[in-house]
């Protein structure tokens, strides 16, 4: 069996990080709106900066947690190795594909371009 690598995607991290923003902009004006302040917009400004000096931060560690799928197994960045056979369940988050343990931990490939797939491959390497 040959090596599947499951990169993450600087596009799907951006649309993630776009919704991120979208509703911290809508918490923040609807806090604002609560608290009584005359001057909301700033809440879509404060959102959005938030946000974006996130996403801009963490971009280049994100990008180097890449994902493989080799020899009955799933590797993932700090050395973690997954097992197909302890797999207990698959499930698509937005652009991340979730992988549940039957020990019941939670592991995340995030950001893939189609998350779709990556859960196709998965799926029929288990097999």
């Amino acid at each position: 069996m040959s090596e599947t690598v499951f990169p993450p995607d600087r596009m799907a991290y951006w649309r993630s990080h776009a919704w991120l923003a979208v509703i911290a902009m809508v918490g923040a004006i609807g806090i604002l709106w609560i608290m009584g302040n005359p001057h909301v917009w700033t809440g879509a400004i404060g959102g959005l900066a938030a946000i974006g000096l996130r996403g801009g931060y963490l971009m280049s560690d994100e990008m180097t947690r890449v994902w493989s799928l080799e020899g009955g197994a799933i590797k993932g960045p700090d050395q973690q190795t997954i097992p197909l056979a302890d797999i207990a369940e698959l499930n698509r988050l937005g652009s991340t594909v979730q992988i549940v343990t039957h020990q019941g931990h939670k592991h995340l490939i995030k950001y893939q371009p189609d998350p779709g797939a990556t859960l196709n491959a998965i799926e029929r390497a288990k097999v």
